[in-house]
């Protein structure tokens, strides 16, 4: 089976037009080596039936695709279309819109929207709290900053203003925490709930080893970091950049984040925000960089990889599913209430 990925979108777009070829490429990523495993049961025991492009499995007893347990399970669009939608996710810098994809690729604006979403379930690595950065020396530097995505308070109706002034949600803003290895020059994100020093620096203990160099801005809630860290923090109100204090290359991640944000996807509900985090941190942890000159091809093959054991139900993605986290439906990439 063909495994070698295309090199650009019109090479995508050639090879994967051919519906042979785009399952072909489909299998090798899904199963490397091409051993072909059952994914409900894990059984090697099962038989291909050509013409439908499917297994049957003899344990289980029951049918499976390339699609089955992954973000493109019971998806009636075909791999062609969806392999086009992951390409120009990951390598559009500022992302793509629904709308924009699905005139694209040919499908409603309904539908990419709800394409957009799986493949942002397929970029989060889930890294946050699992691995820490930093290398236990002083030596090792980590940037710790937060942002708040929203919209601004003087575009506001005056009397939801006053509603955020009074209770206290920096206008409706949703906080974004981020960590930036300089070693790694990897980054981490995450939406979290409010900027108190329990949240911010519980975030930093689980995330970072202990004895790194961590630099900050003077926001009061990582003052006890010194105490498990070399912390040392830049007064934005006198000066950006003291030495090597600073929170720069963390300021240029969130710049990337508002651009696609505020220029690609207009304005995203405070409940989704996390996916298109999550998109970012993928692009921006996959750049190419003098010591790891990666391209389109490689980002798609790694995006392509992680499809396997993640699933997104529409049912789920608009709150139908009666989750907590859901307040409202629907399928627009705007913004109604805060969390």
């Amino acid at each position: 089976m063909a495994t070698k990925s295309p090199r650009t979108l019109q090479e995508a777009i050639v090879r994967f037009s051919d519906p042979q070829a785009a399952f072909e490429f489909a299998v090798s990523l899904r199963w490397p080596g091409g051993k072909v495993f059952c994914p409900r049961c894990g059984s090697f025991k099962h038989s291909f039936v050509k013409t439908r492009k499917l297994w049957f499995c003899y344990d289980c007893k029951k049918q499976f695709t390339v699609k089955v347990k992954t973000i493109f399970e019971d998806s009636p669009i075909g791999l062609d279309k969806w392999m086009i939608a992951v390409w120009m996710l990951i390598s559009c810098k500022n992302g793509i819109s629904s709308y924009e994809l699905g005139k694209t690729i040919g499908v409603t604006q309904r539908t990419a929207w709800f394409m957009n979403q799986r493949i942002r379930k397929a970029l989060h690595r889930g890294s946050f709290g699992t691995t820490k950065l930093g290398g236990g020396t002083p030596e090792s530097e980590v940037e710790v900053d937060e942002t708040f995505v929203g919209g601004k308070a003087k575009n506001m109706h005056k009397d939801r203003r006053n509603k955020y002034d009074m209770k206290g949600w920096h206008h409706g803003k949703t906080v974004v925490q981020g960590i930036l290895d300089r070693d790694l020059r990897q980054v981490r994100a995450q939406v979290i709930p409010n900027t108190s020093r329990e949240v911010l620096q519980n975030e930093v203990l689980r995330n970072v080893k202990h004895g790194t160099r961590v630099y900050s801005d003077n926001l009061v809630s990582y003052d006890k970091l010194k105490e498990k860290f070399v912390h040392e923090f830049v007064n934005h109100a006198e000066r950006y950049v003291d030495g090597r204090i600073h929170t720069n290359g963390l300021e240029n991640f969130w710049s990337l984040l508002k651009r696609g944000l505020k220029g690609t996807y207009v304005a995203v509900e405070p409940f989704h925000l996390f996916r298109y985090v999550d998109e970012q941190v993928f692009r921006y942890n996959n750049r190419a960089t003098k010591d790891n000159p990666l391209n389109d091809a490689d980002r798609f093959a790694l995006a392509m990889s992680q499809i396997g054991g993640k699933r997104l139900t529409y049912n789920e993605l608009t709150g139908k599913d009666q989750s907590p986290r859901h307040e409202t439906t629907g399928t627009r990439e705007t913004a109604q209430e805060p969390f």
